[in-house]
């Protein structure tokens, strides 16, 4: 069960910081795109990535689950990531779209290579 919600979720987290990432490259150049319901989806997808890591947590811990090394290495990669884009947003401020976008679509392929290792074995 908590794996079906793992493997379901994951493409949440995928397709939200694809979208989300996407969202604020073209905010980078489309000055009416820059609203603020980009901020709230960039907080819920990045959010989610936490929720996505917990899942597999609970997983490997609670269930017993073995689940592969650098699959367990990209999501921890992709929670450092959400760290070093909000740590880095006020000196990037200039320049904080492309940040989060860039951010967003690192985060994705963080996402779709972990879900690539994690069906291999």
């Amino acid at each position: 069960m908590l794996q079906n919600i793992h493997e379901s979720f994951a493409w949440f987290v995928i397709i939200g910081n694809a979208l989300a990432g996407s969202w604020a490259l073209a905010a980078n150049w489309i000055e009416s795109l820059r609203t603020r319901a980009l901020w709230w989806f960039i907080v819920i997808v990045e959010l989610s990535v936490f929720v996505q890591v917990g899942l597999g947590v609970s997983m490997v811990a609670g269930q017993g689950l073995k689940a592969p090394k650098f699959h367990m290495f990209y999501g921890f990669v992709a929670i450092i990531a959400v760290g070093l884009i909000y740590s880095y947003r006020h000196q990037m401020s200039h320049k904080k779209y492309l940040l989060y976008g860039l951010g967003g679509l690192f985060i994705m392929g963080l996402g779709i290579r972990a879900m690539i290792v994690g069906n291999v074995s």
